[in-house]
């Protein structure tokens, strides 16, 4: 009876020592698994959300540069607007009153747009108003480090013309006027970072050189 009781011991033991290291390694399976797929999720996290910050850094990125464009750009256009708005009563030939059209269509945007980039950054956006022909009074410009602008005599000698006076006028006017505008454009391009702000400037430079072309023609030079 005792080497049986002995046998039937032995035989017990080792079962339970089997038994117990299949429990081991199931749960050393599960806790690998487990572990394995929390750290390949945060691997995810991290390479998905990294690249997606820089990229997004990058577009947003600006400096003085775009600032200056933007601060000087915006009462530039102003004054433009002023100058077209005067040419529905006061020019004779079509193809000024279309011209002064197109200048308003295309600038108004423009200064909303960059008055909004100025706000998102933190600057100062210029005070509106001060390029209107009242806004005008008392404001000299000739001094003023944006090329182009008109001097308080010279805008009030264009509102006080009419017919083909104003037409010549304006076209001399505006000219210089474009001039100035694409002179600020390509510095822009050359040292502006932010992207929305280089690209409007490109479209300044070809478009207001394309409408020079076109004033010239109509001066008959």
């Amino acid at each position: 009876m005792a080497p049986r009781r002995s046998l039937f011991r032995r035989t017990a033991v080792s079962a339970a020592i089997a038994t117990a290291a299949t429990v081991l390694a199931a749960c050393g399976s599960s806790d690998s698994s487990s572990s394995s797929e929390h750290t390949g999720h945060d691997r995810k996290a991290t390479s998905t959300a990294g690249p997606s910050s820089t990229a997004s850094g990058a577009q947003d990125s600006y400096n003085a540069q775009d600032v200056s464009f933007a601060q000087g750009m915006i009462p530039h256009h102003r004054q433009a607007v002023a100058m077209a708005g005067l040419a529905a009563s006061r020019a004779k030939s079509q193809q000024v009153k279309d011209l002064a059209d197109k200048i308003e269509q295309a600038q108004d945007p423009e200064i909303d747009t960059m008055s909004g980039w100025l706000k998102a950054w933190g600057a100062k956006v210029p005070d509106a108003g001060m390029e209107g022909m009242d806004g005008m009074e008392g404001m000299d410009h000739s001094g003023s480090p944006m090329p182009g602008m008109m001097s308080d005599d010279e805008m009030d000698k264009l509102k006080g013309s009419s017919g083909d006076a104003f037409d010549k006028a304006f076209l001399q006017m505006m000219i210089s006027h474009h001039e100035g505008a694409i002179a600020m454009a390509k510095t822009e391009q050359a040292k502006g970072s932010y992207g929305p702000a280089t690209t409007m400037a490109k479209s300044i430079v070809t478009s207001q050189s394309s409408e020079i072309t076109g004033m010239d023609k109509m001066l008959g030079e």
